[in-house]
């Protein structure tokens, strides 16, 4: 047999043909007219080389080499239909493994709110949470491990984004601090010590960079890679932490932290969730992208209380 010949319609006709063991029936089954279907019938003799159906007295009835396709035909159909068909995804069942890149004051804010509704709703769902890095060194390989980014900007080629939740930012300071809420003013701001968040990939810290272009420059006395660590040193010294509100608030109790509004106003922080653009019709990757949007909705919605 040529395959390249094959008209995979044929096939469609075959099991038809097979099933009924009538041209006649067959047609109707997969809407042909019978002049159609008894010519679907003769090219399939020519090309398997076996009559397939032939008449005996008023009926016609299958050759054994037509009982033999029978069983096979119909298998490897329901396969081809299978690969037209969008596998569903049961999150109670699935122990499927997701790999997720953000910053650390996206897991603090993001993780626990989502680990909660995982462990419900998909307890064999399994979560790898890989540090963040800037699109500028995330090579092509690396991007493809990634079924979620959590991020700001829109640097990540490859990946559709959505937004997930506005911030702000705002000075973070250990309760009891001596200049505390004189930090509003901006020269007790200038005169202070900071800790500076530069993290994987960037060259200095973001805030930094907003204050230069507003010929701005403050005290860096200390650099740390992460919104956390600066954080848990501000809690213990006199330095001052210019970080995201929301993640102030967070941590506040636990760090015994002061929020202090800044004597500048950065304006409004975006947080994107990104997908790449070869999941977006996958139902897992639809699954933990509506799970991680609600969390963000709720964010929104408490915007006034975290604040």
């Amino acid at each position: 047999m040529n395959f390249n010949s094959l008209d995979l319609n044929l096939l469609v006709a075959l099991d038809a043909l097979l099933r009924e063991a009538s041209v006649s029936r067959a047609a109707m089954r997969i809407g042909l007219s019978q002049p159609a279907a008894s010519h679907a019938l003769q090219r399939l003799r020519d090309l398997i080389g076996d009559p397939l159906l032939v008449r005996t007295g008023a009926r016609m009835e299958l050759t054994p080499r037509a009982q033999g396709l029978r069983g096979p035909l119909a298998q490897a159909l329901e396969q081809v239909r299978g690969l037209f068909t969008r596998d569903e995804f049961d999150a109670a069942r699935s122990e499927r493994h997701f790999r997720l890149m953000m910053p650390d004051l996206a897991v603090e804010l993001l993780m626990p709110p989502l680990m909660e509704k995982v462990t419900k709703l998909a307890p064999n769902v399994t979560i790898d949470v890989v540090p963040w890095r800037s699109s500028a060194i995330m090579t092509p390989e690396f991007a493809r491990t990634l079924d979620l980014v959590c991020s700001i900007g829109d640097g990540f080629k490859g990946f559709h984004r959505q937004l997930l939740y506005t911030d702000s930012d705002a000075l973070a300071v250990r309760r009891g601090h001596p200049a505390g809420g004189k930090l509003k003013k901006r020269d007790v701001f200038l005169a202070a010590r900071h800790v500076a968040v530069v993290i994987r990939g960037a060259s200095e810290d973001l805030i930094d960079i907003w204050l230069r272009a507003n010929n701005i420059e403050r005290r860096i006395a200390l650099v740390v890679p992460g919104y956390i660590e600066a954080l848990h040193v501000a809690a213990r010294t006199d330095l001052v932490a210019f970080v995201p509100r929301r993640l102030i608030t967070a941590l506040s109790k636990q760090l015994t932290l002061q929020t202090v509004d800044p004597p500048f106003d950065p304006g409004i922080d975006e947080q994107y969730l990104f997908y790449p653009t070869r999941a977006q019709m996958d139902p897992g990757s639809i699954w933990l992208r509506n799970l991680m949007l609600g969390i963000g909705r709720e964010m929104q919605r408490g915007k006034g209380r975290a604040a």
